[in-house]
């Protein structure tokens, strides 16, 4: 265990000793130490059991970064990433300029943290983002802005979500999405340069929203899986769908699974022992229907797809190009457009393959695959779990309600069929991870209007609480368009953690909690009265 203590000695001259090896000398250091004594600056506490194994818990969060190095070196990391990246912004011409953490609620989509004051009745919040701040800058006459902006937002954590978190946020006025893509494959190729000295695409590959669920049922595909979705309904017999699904004219997907060892009875043992587990039984009990999976046996009749019959059985073999070992997996969902973040199958994809890695059938996948993906629906469905806007037309912005429509076309598509019109919007994702999302935004006062009063529904209330960023854009705003990356998830991916409480210092737990300080804490009766409160009965 590492402590800190006092050394006291004589410093002299290091002799130069002779390499008995080649006759050479070699200096390590000019000076050594008579050691006279070592004295402890503070007595360690009998009760802190410190030894090599020694796991110390989240409440010890100041041992677990003494006693682990690697977590110390992940927060290097994360210093010298930011250094890097703050030098080439400035030579790119950004300006790193702060904006308000105290700011007010307004309904940009996410649930948020609300700070009250002693003013009765007044509260501020603190901002999911620095969007509108930034988009008033844009107005402001600073053309390219920039800043490492803590942002907050009241949801459900999981491992690569915090309460509280570090995005690197940026805006460029007289721009569109190309520039703003540029400029995020330079920094990034910047980076993996100087930190993993490795070479990525000069130019990165772009996918759109349609063919990213189509072919991998994720909005955020890892394209270093091979196994890609077709949609094959019109190939099978009516009695087998049936069989898949209660839907009614439905949409059936089919996946195939290629493990690199082929004895027949460890790929059934491994995908019946899938199914039975916690996290497979969650696709089995899937209310659009379970999975159904098939092994191909070149020993069997149609190579064991009997169950799908002749014609089906046949094209499925020419289509899909099956081999003999191959797991052929069928899922049916609703016959409907893309919404959301991923399909049932695009998520028994990644299951089925982490396990499959885990016990040695496929081997994991390495190197880095960045992707840009585009082209997402304007509007989506209102999300439970999400507040969106709270307008009364059943939709909510996907991106935030101040991306633009991409095309004309699109605006044209706005009164006639609003679900229909694709947004100005893309996602940087690598290795499957989403690492941020930008877009061009709406600069035009009467569109960002129309928008919110007339598609979205919002009520004059709802669309009072943006007066401020109406009114700016009233004033005269130039074209601009922005991005934000996560910082936490990209040093996170860069290093290989699977948490981004690996690369942040002080890490909320799953219940948004901080063990060693005991925040959030209890209220107590003074500051109860002192800001107006008072619990719910």
């Amino acid at each position: 265990m590492h402590t800190p203590v006092a050394v006291r000695g004589l410093l002299r001259e290091r002799k130069q000793q002779p390499d008995h090896a080649s006759g050479d000398v070699e200096i390590f250091t000019r000076v050594e130490i008579d050691l006279l004594g070592v004295q402890p600056l503070n007595e360690f506490p009998s009760d802190i059991i410190a030894t090599p194994d020694t796991v110390f818990g989240p409440e010890q969060r100041h041992l677990q970064l003494r006693s682990n190095a690697e977590l110390r070196e992940a927060l290097l990391i994360r210093s010298r990433v930011g250094m890097f990246l703050r030098d080439r912004l400035r030579d790119l011409g950004f300006a790193e300029i702060e904006t308000p953490l105290l700011f007010k609620s307004t309904p940009e989509g996410a649930r948020e943290f609300i700070v009250p004051t002693r003013r009765k009745g007044f509260a501020y919040a603190l901002p999911q983002s620095p969007q509108q701040f930034k988009q008033i800058l844009m107005a402001s006459g600073i053309s390219r802005y920039y800043q490492f902006a803590r942002c907050f937002r009241d949801e459900d954590l999981r491992a690569d979500r915090q309460p509280e978190f570090t995005q690197l946020d940026l805006e460029m006025s007289f721009t569109g999405s190309e520039g703003v893509m540029n400029v995020i494959e330079d920094l990034i190729r910047f980076i993996w340069s100087k930190c993993l000295g490795g070479n990525l695409p000069d130019v990165f590959p772009r996918m759109t929203y349609a063919k990213a669920m189509s072919q991998y049922g994720s909005d955020k595909p890892d394209t270093r899986i091979e196994m890609r979705i077709s949609r094959i309904q019109h190939l099978l017999p009516a009695d087998l769908i049936s069989k898949l699904t209660s839907l009614q004219d439905p949409i059936v997907d089919a996946l195939i699974f290629r493990p690199k060892t082929n004895p027949d009875m460890a790929v059934r043992k491994f995908v019946t022992d899938f199914l039975a587990s916690p996290e497979g039984s969650l696709f089995v009990d899937n209310p659009e229907g379970a999975p159904g999976i098939f092994v191909l046996d070149a020993t069997k009749p149609l190579q064991g797809l009997q169950a799908l019959g002749f014609e089906a059985a046949e094209r499925i073999e020419d289509e899909l190009h099956v081999q003999d070992g191959d797991l052929l997996i069928l899922q049916a969902r609703q016959n409907q457009a893309f919404s959301g973040g991923s399909t049932p199958l695009g998520n028994l994809r990644l299951a089925l393959h982490a396990a499959a890695v885990r016990e040695g059938h496929v081997d994991p996948p390495i190197g880095f695959a960045p992707l840009w993906v585009t082209d997402f629906p304007l509007f989506s469905p209102v999300s439970l779990t999400e507040p969106g806007q709270g307008g009364n037309a059943g939709l909510a912005a996907t991106h935030h309600p101040f991306t633009s429509p991409k095309t004309s076309e699109d605006i044209d598509m706005l009164m006639v069929d609003p679900t229909r019109v694709i947004g100005d919007h893309y996602d940087l994702v690598i290795n499957g991870v989403e690492l941020g999302g930008g877009s061009r935004r709406i600069h035009n006062a009467q569109m960002q209007t129309l928008v919110m009063r007339d598609i979205l529904m919002m009520s004059p209330e709802r669309i009072a609480e943006f007066s401020h960023l109406l009114e700016v854009l009233r004033a005269g705003c130039p074209p601009h368009a922005g991005i934000a990356l996560g910082f936490d998830r990209l040093i996170a991916l860069m290093i290989g953690k699977k948490s981004v409480r690996d690369v942040i210092a002080f890490p909320k737990t799953g219940k948004g909690e901080d063990a060693l300080v005991n925040s959030p804490a209890p209220l107590s009766k003074e500051a109860l009265q002192t800001y107006h409160l008072q619990y719910r009965q």
